[in-house]
């Protein structure tokens, strides 16, 4: 069974889906990681340390070059975060490098079946909780359960600096995170939308907890009932 979980950067949908996941009993998979970890991969290969500070800037429009470099990059994903060869990268997706390119290399399109062939790879014979922002629309079309959770661009660069990651100001944190909407939502292909049949859910003025209660009521009123 899959739970398929979309929604815009800082919402919520990485701590939701791992409450729900672990309520459950399914795996969770963070869908974004692979994209973050190819990022990764990208910036380390321009001389950047291990979370990709310090780097020369990629030159995306050379779409050729880098769906041959993604073609090399040994991603794995592991119950305990995501690899690059046998080394957890997990620490370092996060960082601000990676958030400073991630959403433009998540934009070719090449790339992107790449990457979805390597997340359904992942997740057969599974039952899990995934998370980003194709997952109900294009990666698991037929999810047995599919959620949007959306948020005010305030209120999710709230929880983004809060959280303690990033070494931006909060009103910097907004400024990427509504850069890195337009972006989701105007890719070629896998453009963040809200599927027809997906339960929708704005979480800006929820408790993580109330979040989790409403998602668990609306799988339960679907009739998936999940030992």
């Amino acid at each position: 069974m899959i739970i398929a979980i979309d929604g815009p950067a800082g919402s919520g949908k990485s701590t939701i889906a791992k409450m729900i996941a672990a309520d459950f009993g399914f795996t969770f998979m963070n869908t974004g990681s692979f994209y973050r970890a190819m990022a990764l991969a990208v910036l380390r290969s321009l001389g950047g340390d291990e979370s990709g500070a310090g780097a020369a800037v990629p030159d995306l429009a050379d779409e050729a070059k880098w769906v041959a470099f993604a073609r090399t990059v040994p991603l794995e994903y592991r119950q305990d975060g995501m690899y690059i060869g046998n080394a957890c990268v997990e620490p370092f997706l996060r960082s601000d490098a990676v958030e400073s390119i991630v959403a433009a290399l998540s934009a070719i399109v090449p790339i992107r079946h790449l990457i979805n062939d390597k997340i359904r790879a992942a997740a057969a014979q599974l039952n899990i909780v995934c998370e980003g922002r194709d997952m109900t629309t294009v990666v698991f079309p037929h999810a047995e359960c599919k959620i949007y959770l959306d948020a005010s661009a305030e209120s999710r660069a709230k929880r983004r600096f809060e959280q303690g990651t990033s070494a931006l100001s909060q009103a910097e944190i907004r400024k990427t995170i509504e850069e890195r909407d337009a972006i989701d939502r105007n890719k070629k292909e896998g453009s963040l939308k809200i599927a027809q049949d997906a339960f929708y859910l704005d979480t800006s003025d929820l408790t993580i907890m109330q979040v989790c209660e409403k998602i668990k009521d609306k799988i339960h009123d679907k009739g998936l009932f999940m030992e």
